[in-house]
């Protein structure tokens, strides 16, 4: 049996799949096999998929009806037969020594359930500021440390680069849909039940830009979803026992957050804000308190968590000073989120 098993659902990718396959094809590791879901494409993908599979029997395909993503990729798993479980979507492409580095790096560290790779997005010329930006910081995040750091910010992997352990997949729960993107809550549920995850520094996967990705088209990756995955996993953490937060940002983010929590039973006892018009006013019924008020409050109220919600990029650095200088642990006593 094959050590890797790289799962790619394909769904109406005639124009990208030759590509992808190829690249798999060419990988430096030998001891993999391609399960290809086809999820009821219309196009001529199955054909393709077809003619490759002729070729080369490390292709194992499967058939269905169009089910959706998260149906496909579990189809597959179920087919898989690898102890590592490699992701691939269908208009990808992956460096030729991807496999074998996240291999050698996850046998190398047995304490890391997952590792993914740096990414670089392509074609260039359609990828635009704002996409160049979140690329550069998932490239910044590598280290176990970094990723968990960074996990209530945003998706801290690309769901095509990763390759996790099979064990360690089965362990919490398979891929599941509960309305928010099925690959962020996977990560969140890694990082809760405790499993380590990472990167190899090095750019081992292409991931294309297009008007037709999924997280443009499909509601389960807008916004106000990626909201309620957070506020969901947040209230399971052991650092809510308390039942109670303090949140940086009384803007509209800062807003939503606590009625998301308001939702799973998460009371917020105060809004912390830089801006003086607002500092002395209330939210929600709560009091908007200024930086230099925010200790007071913290132990007046038995030390609840600090939220710092402030959805700018320029900001986080700032509020983990100071709530660093005035003695917070980040992940004991403060978490940040966007």
């Amino acid at each position: 049996m094959p050590k890797i098993s790289v799962i790619l659902p394909i769904y109406n990718a005639a124009n990208t799949l030759s590509q992808t396959l190829g690249s798999l094809q060419r990988q430096r590791s030998a001891d993999f096999e391609i399960v290809a879901i086809n999820d009821g494409s219309t196009d001529t993908s199955l054909t393709i998929l077809e003619t490759y599979a002729q070729k080369d029997n490390r292709i194992v395909m499967v058939a269905s009806k169009h089910l959706g993503l998260v149906a496909a990729l579990n189809q597959g798993i179920k087919k898989a037969t690898g102890r590592f479980i490699a992701r691939m979507d269908a208009d990808d492409v992956s460096h030729p020594d991807r496999l074998h580095k996240q291999q050698t790096f996850l046998d190398q560290n047995p304490d890391i359930a997952l590792v993914s790779s740096r990414i670089q997005c392509f074609p260039r010329p359609h990828v635009a500021g704002g996409f160049r930006i979140y690329e550069a910081w998932l490239n910044s995040l590598c280290t176990p440390h970094d990723i968990a750091r960074e996990i209530f910010v945003e998706s801290p992997v690309v769901h095509p680069s990763v390759m996790i352990r099979r064990v360690a997949l089965e362990a919490v729960g398979g891929y599941r849909d509960f309305g928010w993107a099925e690959d962020y809550d996977l990560w969140l549920r890694l990082h809760h039940a405790d499993y380590k995850l990472a990167k190899v520094p090095a750019v081992l996967h292409f991931w294309r830009e297009h008007n037709n990705r999924l997280t443009r088209s499909d509601d389960r990756y807008s916004a106000a979803n990626f909201l309620r995955a957070k506020a969901h996993y947040l209230s399971q953490s052991p650092l809510l026992a308390d039942r109670q937060v303090i949140i940086w940002g009384s803007g509209q983010f800062g807003g939503r957050l606590a009625k998301c929590l308001s939702d799973k039973e998460i009371e917020s006892v105060a809004f912390v804000d830089v801006n003086p018009k607002k500092i002395g006013s209330t939210r929600q019924g709560l009091p908007i308190v200024g930086p230099d008020q925010l200790h007071a409050v913290w132990s007046q109220n038995d030390q609840p968590l600090v939220l710092a919600a402030v959805p700018s990029r320029g900001a986080r650095g700032p509020i983990r000073h100071y709530l660093t200088s005035i003695n917070m642990v980040e992940g004991r006593h403060f978490l940040c989120l966007a």
